[in-house]
């Protein structure tokens, strides 16, 4: 698209102004993929470099460094304590015994144990007391896959470990040849509180992330290349094994059977509204919300504390109870038909569940009136910091309140919201629970695949992840997919959104 120069874009008049600027966004996306994957490919290089770099360093310090430090490549902590810090050369010393003992008891069996997921599955016997055959259990794929998820990070740790135990011997040997003293016990404690005091507290919620975080996402990564289903479930019914790409070309693959949707066309469909969705729940809550806050705020309002309270109400009730009320309201047979019939505006009962149009819109009308009351606190904080002589030099230059909302109010409500207006858009894309309270995904779509976890109109790639995990099939390895295929959508318009933002690209103009 051919881009204006200052005096040009000055000419415009306003809806050409909007459009150029919407064309320019749009067109700008490609060069922002494309930066992104070059991006890709520089961390990329930069981490092999680095490794290289570390390899260079690993090898020059064994060859350089003095015997103490040799021993230490296979004794964890002996340059250490040979050098009589004794704290350090214990820690390592220890953290190498339990990754030994480990590995010997247990870490070795579960990796050998992770190309095959398991070798005897569950099995009859029989019970000469009893006289009747009973199941026993043997190996079990989720224990293994698990259990050797473990060991890999556990690995990684002890490398990492090592590592710092070479580079400790380095830096040892550099002080001792200055000739200064190396840190006792005593110094390391005082650091630890001290001026390393942020990586203490660092160090327990890293941790946390790590486990709790990380280790999950790299387990669902390799459930998605196995056959883990309700059949499957590596224990009771049958071990489950390695597939390979199979379930990623099943969810991709436009090939249908039985007149049903294929599945790529299903994820196709539900990603599209899942997108529309996410869009409307998201700027129709902010600009609304914004709306709502202003007229709170307003000179000559009264009882303004009362409007807040009233609106921070609809927060403090449970969306369990308060969307399966709003559920059953809008039924066919609910408070809000009968009411439209009764006073005879209507003579049939409104589809508000059963047709796919009616639920979308209603879901999304539904949703603003949930979203309305975070949004007006927001704002009501914000609003309340903009200089007020920014407004009065606007009157007095003659702009109306729509110029004044325009040119002052919206662009710093966007410039100070706009990391919250992307994480609200992907939240709303995960927003779980205004879909399965009030529709559960109805209507259903007849055309999707059975298979797929009987969708709906209204399901979300959240939701729709949901049923595929729950009933008798259970096809975790297909949520598996869905769930990465997820990821990468959401870090793909995060990533991109995230570079455009006045927020990042002009940090400088509201200071």
């Amino acid at each position: 698209m051919k881009a204006y120069s200052d005096l040009e874009f000055l000419r415009l008049n306003k809806w050409q102004k909007m459009l150029y600027k919407l064309g320019r966004f749009f067109s700008s996306i490609p060069k922002g993929v494309a930066q992104l994957f070059i991006k890709l490919w520089g961390l990329i290089k930069n981490v092999f470099l680095a490794i290289g770099r570390e390899a260079k360093d690993i090898v020059s310090t064994f060859i350089h460094g003095d015997w103490k430090t040799k021993v230490s490549y296979l004794v964890m902590g002996f340059g250490c304590l040979a050098r009589g810090q004794i704290l350090r050369g214990l820690l390592f010393l220890l953290f190498e015994i339990v990754f030994i003992g480990y590995m010997i008891l247990a870490g070795a069996y579960w990796l050998s144990m992770m190309p095959s997921l398991g070798k005897v599955g569950p099995s009859e016997v029989y019970d000469e007391i009893f006289d009747t055959y009973v199941t026993t259990y043997n190996d079990n794929s989720f224990k293994i896959l698990l259990y050797s998820v473990l060991t890999i990070f556990f690995i990684i740790a002890f490398i990492y470990t090592w590592r710092i135990n070479i580079r400790q011997n380095k830096i040892a040997e550099k002080i001792l040849a200055s000739g200064k003293k190396l840190k006792s016990a005593k110094d390391d404690l005082r650091s630890v509180v001290d001026d390393q005091f942020h990586k203490t507290l660092l160090a327990l919620p890293l941790t946390g992330i790590i486990v709790f975080t990380v280790l999950p996402i790299f387990f669902m990564v390799l459930v998605a290349f196995t056959n883990y289903d309700g059949a499957h479930d590596g224990y009771a019914s049958n071990l489950f094994t390695w597939v390979g790409l199979d379930n990623f070309n099943t969810m991709l693959s436009w090939s249908s059977a039985g007149g049903t949707q294929s599945y790529a066309a299903t994820f196709g469909e539900i990603l599209a509204w899942t997108l529309i969705w996410a869009f409307f729940a998201t700027f129709t809550n902010y600009f609304l919300g914004m709306f709502v806050a202003m007229a709170i705020n307003k000179k000559g309002i009264n009882l303004k504390k009362l409007w807040r309270t009233i609106l921070v109400m609809t927060i403090a009730i449970p969306q369990f109870i308060s969307l399966l009320y709003v559920s059953k309201m809008f039924a066919k047979d609910g408070i809000v038909n009968g009411f439209l019939m009764g006073m005879g505006w209507i003579d049939k009962a409104l589809p508000f569940w059963e047709d796919a149009t009616w639920a979308r819109i209603t879901v999304i009308v539904v949703n603003i009136w949930i979203g309305i009351p975070y949004l007006m606190l927001i704002a009501t904080g914000i609003l309340m910091n903009i200089p007020a002589d920014l407004y009065e030099s606007a009157r007095i230059d003659g702009a109306n309140p729509w110029q004044q909302y325009t040119k002052i109010t919206l662009p710093y409500m966007l410039f100070i919201t706009g990391p919250y207006l992307l994480t609200s858009f992907t939240g709303n894309m995960n927003n779980f629970n205004v879909i399965y309270l009030l529709t559960g995904g109805a209507p259903t779509n007849p055309a999707a695949s059975s298979a797929s976890g009987s969708v709906g109109y209204t399901d979300l790639l959240i939701t729709w992840l949901f049923k595929i995990t729950t009933g008798a099939e259970s096809k975790y390895y297909l949520a598996s997919v869905v769930g990465i295929l997820v990821f990468i959508v959401v870090a793909l318009i995060s990533l991109i959104v995230y570079n455009v933002l006045p927020s990042i690209k002009n940090e400088e103009d509201f200071q």
